[in-house]
């Protein structure tokens, strides 16, 4: 036996013995689709083949969500040793220590991939791809691209259509025309949106559309309709554009223009796609391997073939099956002319005054200078520093005595009701399962935002500050109290739109239910399932489709204003038609609800009754007035509270709808809250007050209403 042991020692003392050791696992995240998910995870097969080391798990998260979840689940050990992800949110991880610097980079890469990846000095991914604009043009119209705005401007369109279409209302669209002008949103590291090329660009923006070059009010499906319609000869657009096209359309892409009338080239933002090595990486070396590897020359070519992606290694192109590709070399021409999207964490909260100012001087409100300085001006405010740290104790000290307040009534209610809560023992546990998922799903959310209202959060931190956002909404701090972006005009916008919506509901649904109630009335069936419907189809749904009928140009609605021989109106241009908008969309999702409550309630109301108020001589009003609308009331006016509270928080109409416009004027609270939150520099603190004034303004309502049906003043 001691022979045996000495010889197992021995084994395990061997080179051979490697076989001993378990493979780690190395976690990849990435957010890849189609093609390029299937190249990019055989790049991945390739070098776990290579290191028996290893076992590489690949996971692919929806765009959308990506973000939220690594940076809620890195710090806590659940993330990825490895992320693919764009470039822009480096200076804001890197700040916050969730990614960790690399060393020194594969030879051949593009140097203005290495360049947005680098922030304050070091380098933080690894460039594996890239994205940007470049100019798609219809072989029908358009025999030769054109290589400057002069020549792009003279194309003749078909009858109805345009020599250019793209998102003229969005920053990201526009940033071409304001790198030309010599414009751009930092300027020696500080955001400085009032530039005079900013400016000019803006006004150059709106010459466009003044000589008819572009379509008015375009959206992402717009363009792409008229594309593959033939309504645009041109288009501006990234190399996702390529699926939305249809297959017989022919078309070439070619790099944007030069711009005659600013003496420079149309110069868009680059997105850089580079993999990044987590700080909390359970195998940080392996996981810059894995980098490297992926930024090879051979992965690269196999990448650019495979997934018919943009690469960033330079040799790549040299390959000619990669070059050979026209839209991948076009792409490649236009990279020597872009501009790296600026990776500072400020650079999130200058998309909204940007996009704000820009859709200002499009429709002609304001022009390209005072556009300039206005941006300027709201960038300032929505970026100002973060209110100063305030001392916890005092609010920690309240918290307590309230608890302790409360649960000492909480059990003396319990002493008093000693017996009683014995004697239904059984039916309080009943009811103890759905107690205690409230809380769950319910109470403590609420508590936990109340909680976040008291913080302010900063570059992935968070500094009590006491009441303070509190004070800047409800005194103004941040804007006028005349200003469409402060809580007060907000506030009265929102009370309007409910009192609105509510009034349109109630009356056109019992209008309808009384109608439906006719015995005259024939297929009453079909009428009330084809009433139903705006209520069956889901919003968001509904509210695109009326935000296609309320467009300037192209919509239905104006289409039968022009039939009618009325001027088409531009719905989102003032306050007035743009809340129209909302309310006529809101409309028509709300009356089917009042309807169905109308006409369960007219069914127990006795026909007797109005007729004997008939042969009294009662009109048909006096007849609804004073019979039937009483009898109504009880089961229409909680319906009419629990529309009241719908209404009020309607978030998706107002986003998609009007989305604000014009100047964030038909903005309501529960939409203004999800602005401050998600695109002014992520201000959470800012954001969770909002809701907190939100829930007691709608706590003060339903305890009025509450109050006034009691004494029956309803």
């Amino acid at each position: 036996m001691p022979l045996v042991l000495a010889l197992l020692c021995l084994l395990c003392l061997l080179p051979g013995a490697a076989w001993a050791q378990e493979p780690v696992e190395l976690r990849v995240w990435h957010a890849y689709r189609g093609e390029e998910r299937l190249a990019f995870e055989a790049a991945l097969a390739r070098f776990d083949n290579e290191r028996p080391d290893l076992i590489v798990a690949p996971l692919a998260l929806p765009y959308d969500s990506f973000f939220n979840k690594l940076e809620a689940a890195a710090p806590r050990g659940n993330g990825p040793d490895l992320f693919v992800a764009a470039h822009e949110r480096v200076g804001a991880w890197a700040r916050s220590g969730l990614v960790q610097p690399v060393g020194a980079l594969p030879d051949g890469l593009h140097p203005r991939t290495v360049d947005a990846v680098a922030f304050e000095g070091q380098r933080w991914g690894v460039p594996l791809a890239y994205k940007c604009l470049a100019l798609f043009s219809n072989r029908a119209l358009v025999p030769e691209p054109p290589r400057s705005t002069t020549a792009l401007f003279a194309l003749t369109p078909p009858p109805g259509g345009f020599p250019l279409a793209y998102q003229s209302t969005e920053p990201y669209f526009h940033a071409p025309w304001m790198h030309a002008f010599g414009g751009g949103v930092f300027q020696a590291g500080v955001v400085a949106l009032d530039r005079p090329g900013n400016a000019e660009a803006l006004d150059f923006a709106r010459s466009l559309l003044l000589r008819g070059l572009i379509p008015d009010e375009p959206t992402g499906a717009l363009v792409t309709q008229l594309f593959n319609e033939g309504l645009a000869a041109t288009v501006i657009n990234g190399p996702w554009f390529i699926g939305e096209i249809d297959p017989s359309v022919d078309f070439v892409v070619s790099p944007l223009p030069f711009v005659d009338e600013a003496g420079a080239a149309a110069a868009p933002f680059l997105t850089v796609e580079a993999a990044f090595v987590s700080a909390y990486a359970a195998h940080p070396d392996a996981a810059a391997d894995l980098a490297a590897f992926l930024a090879g020359t051979d992965v690269a070519i196999q990448r650019a073939i495979d997934g018919r992606q943009s690469v960033a290694t330079l040799a790549a192109y040299d390959d000619p099956r990669v070059g050979a590709d026209p839209v991948i070399a076009a792409f490649r021409a236009q990279l020597d002319a872009t501009v790296p999207m600026p990776n500072e964490p400020a650079m999130a909260a200058t998309w909204e005054p940007m996009a704000r100012n820009l859709r200002r001087v499009v429709r002609g409100s304001i022009d390209g200078a005072a556009g300039a300085r206005l941006a300027a001006q709201e960038h300032a405010v929505v970026s100002r520093p973060p209110p100063e740290a305030a001392n916890p104790w005092p609010l920690i000290l309240l918290a307590v005595v309230v608890g302790l307040g409360g649960l000492a009534w909480f059990i003396k209610e319990g002493l008093r009701r000693k017996k009683e809560l014995v004697a239904h023992r059984f039916a309080y546990l009943t009811v103890l399962p759905a107690a205690l998922a409230m809380g769950l799903l319910v109470m403590v959310p609420f508590v936990v935002g109340a909680a976040v209202s008291l913080f302010t959060h900063h570059e992935g931190q968070f500094t009590f500050v006491g009441l303070a956002n509190f004070i800047d909404i409800l005194f103004a701090r941040d804007w006028p109290v005349s200003s469409p972006l402060s809580f007060w005009f907000t506030l009265g916008v929102t009370i309007l739109w409910t009192l609105a919506n509510v009034l349109a509901h109630v009356g056109i649904g019992v209008a309808l239910a009384m109608l439906l109630r006719e015995p005259w009335l024939r297929l009453k069936g079909v009428y009330r399932v084809l009433l139903i419907l705006p209520w069956a189809v889901p919003n968001y749904i509904t509210a695109l489709i009326w935000k296609g009928m309320f467009h300037r140009q192209f919509g239905a609605i104006n289409g039968m204003l022009t039939w009618l021989g009325l001027e088409p109106v531009s719905w989102f241009s003032q306050f007035s038609t743009a809340f129209s908008a909302n309310l006529i969309t809101n409309t028509w999702l709300g009356f089917p609800f009042m309807m169905v409550v109308t006409l369960g309630a007219l069914q127990a109301i006795p026909r007797d009754l109005e007729q004997a108020a008939e042969v009294d001589g009662a009109t048909g009003w006096q007849r609804f007035r004073h019979v039937t609308l009483p009898l109504l009331k009880p089961a229409l006016l909680p319906a009419v509270v629990l529309g009241s509270v719908w209404t009020f928080n309607m978030f998706n109409i107002i986003f998609l709808v009007s989305g604000g416009e014009p100047d964030a004027s038909t903005e309501i609270l529960i939409s203004e809250a999800y602005k401050w939150a998600f695109t002014r520099g992520a201000r959470y603190g800012y954001a969770s007050a909002y809701a907190v004034l939100i829930f007691g303004v709608l706590l003060l309502y339903s305890r009025t209403t509450n109050w006034l049906m009691g004494r029956q003043v309803l």
